[in-house]
């Protein structure tokens, strides 16, 4: 297995000191060491929103510093990145070198969720469409033989304004030392989206943001045998974008009540959907944001959303109205007025605090039944 720190130590002894990216849970090792060495916003570190933002950011640095820039993502991140990394990075344009760090997701022949699998078919395909050599390590690749294999196959590459990328597979990396720091909070998550859920009838439908949200949810309408679960529409994967998938359903069924369980790093990846929420005015949409500070489902790496006035951000983008709930009185306070009191597109930021149970589980059903029960469900009537 590879040491994330001695592999950063390699990297710093070739003139790489500055990280960006979106974590990722085959990265967890790597994006602990980058944060304890690094912290989390400044000249050396800065935790991006999306990847695309990410390849920019790491094209920023090497124009103001002629250094090599690395960012880190998960593959499925790479649909993010490729406008970026064609139209600004590639050497057909500014030939921008940058160093990828790729976990790599849904690899074929081992088991992972629905939404990596078409993913982790093509990753290795799309860096070569895309022009930029890699290699893979795997749990039987040495810190030294990785960077031996770097300098000679890819570090001559970076000096000519080409991109280059490590792909990682699962258990490549030494287990972490050390971890993210926890995001205090007066709500825990799992409770909230039990008394959202708990508060909905048959008029009521819900789009659910990729991650553990969706877990939390599911395994509610189950353990609770309600009748509703045909009314959740469980996002996997296109972090960022139930938002919009929630916005458009709402216009198309002005009479049902639309919600939209977001969190604050799916919000801040795609936020540019608020606009068009915010431009639409579905009066029957209410979009709630899970604030628990951090990139939960790949980790824990913090986000900046709990220093970001989210409830002004929606308010300027045309949201009727907005909430922040911080306790269970605030909470409860909401839940009192009704649904005949509100009218959308509203706004609700929810602070909780981070951390799941280890025993959550997974949906049981595949996301086209989980797409033709909802679709079902949402005709009738």
């Amino acid at each position: 297995m590879v040491s994330p720190a001695q592999l950063l130590e390699f990297f710093e002894g070739i003139g790489v000191s500055f990280y960006t990216g979106v974590p990722d849970s085959l990265l967890q090792a790597f994006c602990i060491e980058v944060f304890n060495r690094y912290g989390e916003s400044n000249n050396h570190h800065i935790v991006a929103v999306n990847e695309g933002n990410a390849v920019a950011l790491g094209a920023g640095y090497h124009l103001a510093t002629g250094k090599i820039p690395l960012v880190y993502l998960q593959n499925s991140g790479l649909g993010n990145a490729v406008n970026p990394a064609t139209s600004l990075a590639d050497p057909a344009v500014y030939g921008i070198p940058i160093l990828y760090i790729v976990g790599w997701r849904g690899e074929p022949g081992i088991h992972d969720e629905p939404q990596h699998v078409k993913q982790g078919e093509i990753t290795c395909d799309l860096l070569e469409v895309l022009g930029i050599p890699f290699v893979i390590i795997d749990k039987q690749t040495t810190t030294e033989a990785v960077t031996k294999e770097f300098s000679k196959t890819l570090q001559p590459h970076l000096a000519h304004g080409q991109s280059v990328a490590i792909v990682v597979r699962k258990g490549a990396f030494e287990k972490p030392e050390g971890s993210f720091p926890e995001q205090a909070g007066a709500l825990d998550r799992e409770f909230v989206i039990k008394k959202l859920a708990d508060g909905t009838s048959a008029e009521d439908f819900v789009v659910s943001t990729t991650g553990k949200i969706s877990r939390e949810l599911f395994e509610h309408r189950k353990t609770s045998g309600s009748s509703f679960g045909s009314h959740d529409f469980l996002t996997v994967g296109s972090m960022g974008h139930a938002s919009a998938i929630a916005l458009s359903i709402s216009v198309q069924h002005p009479k049902k009540t639309i919600w939209c369980f977001d969190g604050d790093g799916a919000m801040l990846m795609h936020m540019g959907a608020m606009a068009t929420i915010g431009g639409m005015a579905p009066n029957n949409l209410l979009h709630v944001v899970l604030n628990n500070g951090s990139h939960e489902s790949v980790g824990g790496m913090p986000t900046i959303a709990r220093n970001v006035d989210l409830l002004g951000i929606a308010t300027a983008c045309g949201y009727k109205d907005t909430y922040r709930i911080r306790n269970q009185s605030e909470l409860d306070n909401f839940l009192k007025k009704g649904k005949q009191d509100l009218s959308g597109p509203i706004f609700i930021e929810i602070i909780v605090s981070s951390g799941s149970r280890p025993e959550l589980i997974r949906p049981d059903s595949t996301p086209e039944e989980n797409k033709l029960s909802f679709m079902s469900a949402l005709q009738e009537g």
